[in-house]
This record gives C-alpha cells, structure tokens and sequence, in this order.
C-alpha cells in the first residue's frame, strides 16, 4: 500500500502532534506501508522513508505556508497514492487528521487565552489581519463543508467536540482513533538512575515534592498559573513542593515573573530537552493547566509512566483522567487555588502511589502501535469501498 502523508512540518522540537506525526509515520513503516511524506521539513533520512520536501519560494513565513498546501495539491494530483492521509488541511485528501485540533478551535483558544474582554476584541481584530490563519481556516472549512470530502479522524472525544460544534460534520464521516504513545520501555535501573542524577542536578531532596511541567508554547500550556499556583503553595507553607519547567518558551520575562513571586529558588527553567523521560522519572507529579490541547501526549507518556498528573477539561487526554483517582482535572485552568490543591494533595506518597498504579492501568491501551493498526484498518475499508465502487 502506498501512503502520501501531508505534514507541513514533523519536525519534533515544534512540539507533541509533530512529534505523535514522525513516531506514527515510523509504525505506518514498520507495518510495511510504503511512506511518502510531503512537509516543510528537512529531516534527517531515515531508510524507507520517502520525504518530498517542498519549500516556498514567497518572502513572508505565511506566504510560504500558502505556497506549500498549493504545490502540495499539485504534486498529489501528478502522483498515484492509494490513500492521502493529510495532517495539514489538503485538498484531495481521502482522510484528514487534525492531530493539532481543528484551525477553528485553535484560533477560539487562543483568543479565550486572553484574560479580559478588551484582549479578546484586541486578539480578534488583529485575527482578520492573520492571512495564514484566514487561509488555514477558508481551506478548513471548504474540506469539512464538501460532500465528497475525506472521512475526518478525531484523536479524542473533545476534537469529535469540535468536528460537531464548528462544522456539524455528521457522524458518519468521523471516525474516533485514539491517540497513542510509544511506552517507555526504561528498566527499573535506568529509571533510579535518572532520578538520582537529576534531583541531584537539580538540588532537589529526596522527600521534596519534584512538579513537573513541560511545555513549548508556554502561555497556553499554562506556566504563568502553575507559577502562581506553586508561589500560593510555597505562602501556605508548602516548603517541601519543588518545580521544574522543561520546553523552548523560556525567556527573561518568565524569571521576572519567578522573581516577583518569589519562587525564583524553587522552580528551575530547564529549558527544550532531548531528556523529557529522565525528567518524568525524576519527578513525582506532572502539571498541565493548558487552554488547549487535543489530546496531549504529555500528559499521556507521564500517566504511562505512572505520574500522577493535574490537567485540565480543555486537552483531550484529561479524558484518560479519572478525577480523584488517577489524577484531577481542572474546569478552569486559571483557578490556581485549585491547582494549588491538587498539587498539595498529592504531595502525601501514599495518594501519589496509588494514583500511578490507576493511571498506569487507565493508558495501558493507548499506545502508537495500536493507533496505527486502527489507521491501516481505516485504509483498507476505504480502499475496499473504492474497489467496489
């Protein structure tokens, strides 16, 4: 079977859906299906994988990303793929994925980011000056409104959510796959071993309370509320609750902020990490107040793992949660009395130990390997539907 998958970028460094892109595109390949890939990137090769790489030859970054969806089209259309399975909205597509969530919803978060109703008017003025977005959002529309447009596939409940909510899509044409990751295949050992090394890097005590937040886009994943959730733990008295913050949005303002709280001494900023897993290991609990996630492979690689976690109703993996007994959700990611106290709950090793048992058990089905098995079945039923007619 021969499979043309659109991905503007897969770079794994952007973030969670580019890197859930590559490690799906590297099962599609270990389940024998000849890859294509047609991105913006330039990743380093790897055997059996065919990249088209497409660059754009317009000066602005938004230009660009309008010049690749119209080359894209055009090389698709002078090829022969049994299936086009588009990341990025496409034309022609036979199966289009949002693993990012749908432009529409990406675009309604990001304005709600805003806390007061004079930065959501600002946002969304400034919004209709946004030709990529504006773009994005015209072609989203026109694959979700045509008749004969792809089967959609939703990565959780909540993008189902958005599918119904911005463009009444009919049932029949969603299909839910959950998402999925690769498990965390550390030895006992190896696991001690990083835990030992990084607190130690870290000054962390072996009986603090080690938080763990990681994050590329650090507004929407909620770093300023945690920050200010663990400055009201550390005012209560919460001396033993350490933080670490690992991801690529850290800049001067962050520590300013960490310096008006008063946090400065407790929470480290480490910075983008190929470690991610070492620090799960070293940490006893993962925070995730994020405005908008789809499904995030954070929170699901740290409940693999067995960290208790604390995210919010607005990412699709909360749907993973079971509040109170694996973890807690957050209505609001804003409430930081909230996060405060889930956070200090979980400080008690007892609470932390059997919520890693239940959230272990609650993931032990959502791997990578299975969502692709469930994506090559969907292949096969469309390919089996065009045979017929």
């Amino acid at each position: 079977m021969k499979v043309a998958i659109v991905a503007e970028w897969i770079d794994a460094w952007r973030g969670g859906a580019e890197t859930s892109t590559l490690q799906f595109i590297h099962h599609l390949m270990d389940s024998g299906i000849d890859v294509h890939v047609f991105t913006r990137s330039r990743p380093s090769p790897t055997p059996g994988l065919s990249v088209h790489t497409i660059g754009g030859a317009a000066m602005s970054r938004t230009r660009q990303s309008v010049t690749f969806a119209h080359r894209v089209e055009r090389r698709l259309q002078a090829s022969s793929f049994d299936i086009i399975h588009a990341i990025t909205p496409c034309r022609g597509a036979d199966i289009y994925q949002p693993r990012g969530g749908t432009v529409a919803e990406t675009v309604e978060r990001n304005v709600a980011l805003l806390q007061t109703k004079s930065g959501q008017t600002f946002k969304r003025c400034a919004n209709h000056f946004n030709f990529k977005q504006r773009y994005q959002l015209r072609l989203e529309r026109e694959i979700m409104a045509s008749p004969s447009g792809p089967v959609i596939v939703a990565i959780s409940d909540y993008v189902v959510r958005q599918l119904k909510r911005h463009y009444a899509i009919p049932d029949e044409r969603i299909r839910k796959i959950y998402n999925g990751v690769d498990p965390d295949e550390s030895t006992p050992e190896q696991r001690r071993a990083h835990r030992n090394a990084l607190r130690e890097e870290l000054g962390v005590a072996a009986d603090d309370c080690l938080v763990l937040l990681v994050a590329h886009n650090f507004r929407l994943k909620g770093v300023g509320w945690w920050m200010q959730a663990l400055a009201k733990l550390h005012l209560d008295g919460g001396k033993q609750v350490r933080s670490v913050v690992v991801g690529k949005g850290d800049s001067e303002r962050w520590h300013r902020l960490a310096a008006r709280l008063r946090i400065a001494d407790v929470l480290t900023f480490a910075g983008p990490s190929n470690r991610v897993a070492a620090y799960r290991h070293a940490a006893d609990v993962l925070v995730h107040p994020s405005f908008y996630d789809p499904c995030s492979r954070v929170v699901l690689e740290a409940m693999s793992t067995g960290l208790a976690c604390v995210t919010s109703g607005w990412d699709g993996a909360s749907e993973m949660v079971q509040d109170g007994e694996s973890g807690f959700v957050l209505d609001d990611p804003t409430d930081v009395t909230a996060l405060a106290d889930r956070v200090s709950r979980l400080c008690d090793p007892e609470l932390r130990k059997r919520f890693s048992e239940a959230a272990r058990n609650a993931v032990a089905s959502v791997k990578m390997a299975a969502h692709c098995r469930e994506m090559v079945s969907l292949y096969e039923t469309l390919l089996s539907r065009a045979s017929t007619g």
